[in-house]
């Protein structure tokens, strides 16, 4: 038994020893094979290849409305990129001018930065910016454009003595010296070029060294402008913005500068993938493969409605027009906000002038950045297009305030829903200041509604004189005015709410005739559209305060909606916004009524200031006109007014609240008409059959 299992293994033994020894040998052969036949073809090869990793960027997110519409979005680019090789600077010029040839040829565009032009040579920015660029290249500040030019001519050793295939080499050198290239890390050419010009470039690869072309998540805007201070726009990450992110982001990533772009950056930006890139040491591609997927980043559903948003600004655009040709005016601004009665959800919201998003994909060019900034050369510059007049110009409401002044009279006790005041035209409660009632010769006795149909200032001097600065302050604030909404968009200001403190902080005196005008919209009563829009979903809902905002969902790349919870805390961090700890305050239903019934008279009854515009309208509003004057002059010399116009509909069962402002737009019923047309829009009516009494005569609340 012993004697055959030791011949078993010893005959196992014997055939684990022959593959062992067969594998060797095979191994052995190969190695040979490799390092003495074959050793100097494959150290070539080896010497000859070398193997970058470029980024897959991500698809950055939508941003939709709430029907699902798509109003910024990515579609599929190439982007034209360079490595750096072991080439001279005349294989490097000579490469990066054949690239500039065959993109102008097929009308694509290449990064062009430099602020020179040439025939004839002059800069392209401004003093101040030539002078910071100067700085920068150690250039002396006496030099003129010519020699600068001549300068980089000399820096990139261009020997070609065409002046515009010259400038062609310096953009993109001076573009690459700008972001920086390596060997692993390339920098952008071009972004966005058609297939023509790809196709070429690949044909030509091989005379193109450390070109290679990247797939490019190019941001588009699908309807131009519209909602632009909404949406805002992208561009190219700067220094600042990368420290501490360099984690997630490179010098040639995209970012959002303004609006939701900026705000939900960090759920728009997707999660980058990586490409390996193999190219020969002379620089040409030879193979390209994915290592790691892209993650495209999360879609954020707006609240407002694409179509009403449209309208909005169609209207508001068209309105501002007919201002200017009747009056002979120039109107330097205007805004609109269409809000959810119930809820503060922003529907629409229009500032005019507005700008192009578009214009900043790719990097916008100097000569539209001019047309948009520079205000000693551009009219529309001179207008701030990039302002967000909706939420950043606070400016006083004249006598859409007065329903803040009839809540504060009626919830303080200081007059009842049907008391009358007589309005005998000059209120004289002051000997150094008594002001006249729009109606020098007065009202007579008039109750809180029909103070507010016919908008009599005498009644409103009373009131405010009763309540009191103090309670006065306490009610506009209680009702939204004078403070941030927490809307989820850079840059909202609070404004002011008239008093001793916010005199004492502007460094001017208060007197009891102050509060006179306060109380009728004027002093330093200063509002955005968007706390009107507020404080008017708070009257038409019946005193329910609302949390206003233009974000209804984030959903992620896989179909998921993140928590509300989640973006909200986000967005509070994103801005700074701390809690309200400020006294909520509860209105007697009977007293929002009282107001809100003026507001329909307003639009209703012969005599309203907005009878003219409503009449005939199929659908009962509520609203109120006014007319802010400023100490602002207009080209004539005149004193700048300010159209408003508030309101509600329908009366009966609120939906929206609408609020349109109108810089210099002369009296109250001229925002009136816009906002007629944006409510027959979300109605589905039709406008166009809705007439308008030219003979009435718009009133103006003086500003002390």
């Amino acid at each position: 038994m012993n004697e055959q299992r030791d011949k078993k293994i010893k005959l196992r033994y014997n055939i684990v020893s022959t593959l062992i020894y067969g594998v060797g040998i095979i191994l052995l052969v190969q190695l040979f094979n490799l390092q003495i036949v074959k050793g100097a073809e494959y150290r070539e090869k080896s010497n000859t290849r070398l193997t970058r990793e470029t980024t897959l960027e991500a698809a950055r997110g939508n941003i939709l409305d709430q029907s699902g519409n798509k109003l910024a979005t990515t579609s599929l680019g190439y982007s034209l990129e360079l490595y750096k090789t072991k080439v001279d600077n005349e294989i490097l010029n000579n490469t990066l001018l054949k690239i500039t040839e065959i993109l102008e040829k097929n009308g694509d565009s290449y990064i062009d930065t430099f602020p020179i032009k040439v025939d004839p040579f002059e800069f392209t920015i401004g003093e101040e910016a030539q002078k910071e660029f100067k700085k920068k290249y150690n250039i002396e500040e006496n030099k003129t454009a010519e020699e600068c030019f001549y300068i980089f001519k000399d820096k990139y050793k261009i020997i070609n003595e065409d002046l515009s295939q010259t400038r062609k080499i310096i953009t993109l050198r001076y573009a690459i010296s700008k972001n920086g290239y390596s060997n692993i890390r390339p920098a952008e050419l071009a972004s966005n070029i058609g297939t023509v010009s790809l196709a070429q470039i690949s044909e030509q690869s091989a005379e193109l060294p450390g070109v290679s072309i990247n797939t490019k998540a190019r941001r588009t805007y699908t309807s131009g402008g519209l909602a632009s201070h909404i949406l805002g726009y992208v561009g190219k990450i700067d220094e600042n913005e990368l420290k501490g992110k360099e984690d997630r982001y490179g010098l040639n990533d995209i970012i959002g500068k303004t609006g939701i772009e900026y705000i939900m950056e960090e759920y728009l930006k997707g999660q980058n993938g990586i490409k390996q890139v193999d190219m020969s040491v002379e620089g040409a591609v030879t193979d390209e493969d994915t290592a790691k997927e892209a993650v495209a980043g999360c879609d954020v559903v707006l609240t407002i409605d694409a179509n009403l948003q449209r309208v909005t600004e169609d209207t508001l655009r068209s309105s501002i027009e007919e201002i200017e040709n009747e009056n002979g005016v120039s109107v330097s601004g205007a805004s609109a906000v269409v809000m959810k009665a119930a809820t503060g959800e922003v529907l629409a919201m229009a500032s005019y002038p507005d700008f192009n998003p578009g214009d900043f994909t790719g990097g916008i060019s100097a000569e539209r950045w001019n047309y948009y900034t520079n205000t000693e050369e551009s009219e529309y510059a001179r207008m701030h297009p990039f302002v967000n007049r909706a939420i950043s110009s606070p400016s006083s409401p004249g006598s859409t305030y007065k329903m803040a002044t009839a809540i504060a009279g009626l919830e303080t006790g200081a007059i009842g829903i049907n008391e009358k005041i007589n309005d005998t035209g000059r209120y004289t409660r002051y000997r150094d200041y008594q002001p006249y009632c729009w109606n020098r010769s007065g009202h007579g006795y008039l109750n809180v509604t029909n103070a507010i149909v016919k908008s009599c200032n005498y009644f409103f001097y009373e009131v405010g004189n009763r309540v009191g600065i103090e309670d006065l302050g306490k009610y506009t604030r209680a009702l939204g005015l004078g403070k941030k909404t927490g809307i989820e968009l850079l840059g909202e200001e609070s404004g002011y709410v008239a008093g001793p403190e916010t005199s004492k902080a502007l460094g001017t005196e208060w007197y009891g005739g102050n509060t006179l005008a306060a109380a009728i919209g004027q002093e330093n009563n200063t509002f955005t559209t968007l706390q009107m829009a507020k404080y008017t979903s708070i009257i038409a809902n019946g005193g329910n305060d609302v949390d206003v905002t233009i974000i209804k969902s984030v959903i992620n790349s896989e179909g998921s909606e993140i928590p509300k919870k989640e973006v909200e805390e986000y967005v509070n961090k994103r801005l700074n916004i701390t809690n309200d700890n400020e006294e909520k305050v509860s209105f007697d239903p009977d007293n929002i009524e009282a107001v809100r019934a003026g507001m329909r008279g307003v639009t209703t009854e012969t005599g309203g200031t907005a009878y003219s515009t409503f009449r005939n309208f199929s659908i009962e509003v509520g609203g109120k006109t006014g007319s802010a004057q400023t100490e602002r002059f207009d080209e004539n010399g005149k004193k700048i007014t300010n159209a408003w116009f508030v309101g509600f509909a329908p009366y009966d069962d609120p939906e929206i609240a609408i609020v349109v402002m109108i810089e210099n737009g002369q009296a109250g019923g001229k925002a009136a008409i816009p906002a007629r047309d944006i409510i027959a829009e979300y109605f589905g009516m039709n406008a166009d059959v809705v007439t308008e009494d030219m003979a009435a005569i718009p009133t103006i609340e003086m500003q002390r």
